[in-house]
This record gives C-alpha cells, sequence and structure tokens, in this order.
C-alpha cells in the first residue's frame, strides 16, 4: 500500500509516495486510491507506532486505522511490509498489544510469518485514506474476502474515521516524514489469538482500479503463558 490507497492488510495499500501536502489524489496502500492528508505538524523522533490499548482486545476502527498507518509508514521502501515480497519484514515495528498484517501497493504477494501466541491479529482487506469525499468513493467501491484456515471471515466495513498518521523519512506511504491529518477507510478484519502451529490467511481486495492480495502462511508460536511454562 502506498499512501493515498489501500490494504492488508488488509489496506490499508498500493500508493504512489505524496510528494507534497493538500488534497492532490496519489496511489495508496492496501487497495484504493487515496488523497494526500493534510500535515498537522512536524515530526521529531517518530513514537513507537502503536502504544499498547489497556483492557481492549479488539481496537475501535478510528485506532485501528491510526495505529495501523502509522506503523505502514515507519520503514522506508526496502523494509516496509507493505513492499514486502516475502515476509522478512513481518515483525518490523510491531506492538505488544496486537500483530499487524498488511496488504500491497497494488497485486498479489506470498508471505511467511512467524506470530507470537496469545497475540490477536488486525490486517487490511482493502484500505486507503485522505479526505472524507475520497474515502465515500473508495468505499462505494469496495469489495474483498478473507479465508481462514479454509473459513471465510466476513470482514468490517470501516466507511470513514478521522485519523493521525506518523510518517517516518523515506518511507512509501507519505512520501515524507511528518505528522499527517486524514480520513482513514476501508475493509478490515480484526481476528482474535490463533491457536499455536500453522495457519493459511488468504486476503483478497478491491475498489475500483486497484486490487491487491496476500497469500499468508502464519506459524504462531506459543508463549510461555499459553504453553504452561515458567515465565
Amino acid at each position: 500500500m502506498r499512501y493515498g490507497v489501500g490494504v492488508a492488510g488488509l489496506a490499508a495499500a498500493v500508493m504512489a509516495g505524496l510528494t507534497g501536502c493538500g488534497t492532490q489524489a496519489a496511489a495508496g496502500p492496501e487497495g484504493a486510491e487515496r488523497a494526500a492528508p493534510a500535515r498537522t505538524a512536524p515530526a521529531g523522533t517518530l513514537p513507537p507506532s502503536t502504544d499498547p490499548v489497556q483492557g481492549s482486545e479488539s481496537l475501535s476502527s478510528a485506532e485501528l486505522q491510526g495505529r495501523w498507518w502509522t506503523w505502514a509508514a515507519s520503514e522506508p521502501e526496502a523494509t516496509n511490509p507493505v513492499a514486502d515480497g516475502d515476509g522478512r519484514a513481518c515483525a518490523r515495528n510491531q506492538p505488544q498489544d496486537v500483530w499487524f498484517l498488511a496488504g500491497t501497493f497494488g497485486g498479489r504477494a506470498e508471505r511467511a510469518c512467524e506470530v507470537p501466541g496469545g497475540r490477536s491479529i488486525a490486517a487490511p482487506v482493502v484500505n486507503t485514506f485522505g479526505d472524507p469525499e475520497r474515502c465515500a468513493d473508495f468505499m462505494s467501491g469496495a469489495q474483498g474476502t478473507v479465508v481462514l484456515d479454509g473459513k471465510v471471515v466476513e470482514p468490517e466495513a470501516y466507511p470513514g474515521d478521522s485519523i493521525t498518521v506518523l510518517g517516518a523519512q523515506g518511507n512509501p506511504v507519505t512520501g515524507e516524514e511528518g505528522r499527517f491529518a486524514a480520513t482513514g477507510c476501508g475493509l478490515w478484519v480484526q481476528l482474535p489469538p490463533l491457536a499455536p502451529g500453522k495457519h493459511s490467511l488468504k486476503i483478497r481486495g478491491r475498489s475500483g482500479g486497484f486490487s491487491t492480495g496476500v497469500d499468508y502462511a502464519l506459524t504462531v508460536v506459543a508463549s510461555a503463558d499459553s504453553s504452561g511454562s515458567a515465565a
């Protein structure tokens, strides 16, 4: 995914890098075109993209999207999870309370990822961010499927939330370092922690002329708590 369009991922995203601020359209990650968000303030040191949310197993749509886009914008293209071709960037900057998965900047990818046991999983099916009008247009054509271990999982539709995105220098999502205000939208899945072992997760998303898809081979590693051993 890249800034403006959305992904898995599940946007929230395939996009052309932003070249400035304002409301010009830019191709975006996880699945659709998005408009460049308005820049609100320069960023200093980029804070952790995902501070734990206390006492919450699932995130609100606004918090999920803001945190996910910040995570997606926390790495340059060479190590960016949206541009990742095989899963080697899966663990980059992951928070402690949820495990984020990414879509693509367009097209398909196959990734193998190791996920800590006891961690819920959140991913865009197809997503974007920009202004409210862009999200309304994007969501009018958004569609997607999620299949976990051969069983269909219905994605949730988030039509539009006010979010803040923090971008690191050189990232392919926002195209520049800074703090941006935008409207985030898309189709998403939030999965409860999976049992230890191997799992297959297939995500497909589309909106307009943008399509994204990822086949994830997930290996969930039992934690000390879930296996009963001492911490």
